[in-house]
């Protein structure tokens, strides 16, 4: 998947909403990499846009995420320059935490906080493979 990236890429979705190209392919080790029990399927929608379904357990709590997302791609010179994945946060956040997640997915706390972790952990995972 790096590799499909241009050098002056741009990604985005509700847990991470902007990354350069080399935030984007740090997140995609780091997740792929804590991955437990991943699967993926997919469906071309057109030229520039996929369906897919990633299944996996949540490492920290231990529970199975089922994440449905649609990505929007722009390319240039056959490499992706940018993309655009949206999926249900609120939803993500109640097979991922559980109750927790349940009442609270939907505010902005809980979405802001899930934010500023993620970007916390991208930050530390991309300092030790430096």
């Amino acid at each position: 998947m790096i590799a499909c990236y241009h050098a002056d890429s741009a990604f985005s979705d509700p847990v991470f909403p902007m990354l350069n190209h080399d935030e984007t392919c740090a997140m995609w080790r780091m997740l792929l990499g804590r991955a437990q029990d991943f699967s993926l399927t997919y469906e071309v929608k057109g030229e520039d846009r996929v369906e897919w379904i990633a299944r996996y357990t949540f490492t920290k709590t231990g529970r199975a995420v089922v994440n449905r997302v649609t990505s929007q791609f722009g390319f240039q010179d056959g490499l992706i320059l940018a993309q655009r994945d949206g999926f249900d946060l609120a939803l993500w956040l109640k097979q991922a935490l559980g109750w927790k997640g349940a009442l609270f997915g939907r505010t902005r706390l809980l979405q802001a906080t899930a934010r500023k972790q993620a970007r916390q952990s991208l930050d530390a995972f991309m300092a030790k493979h430096a």
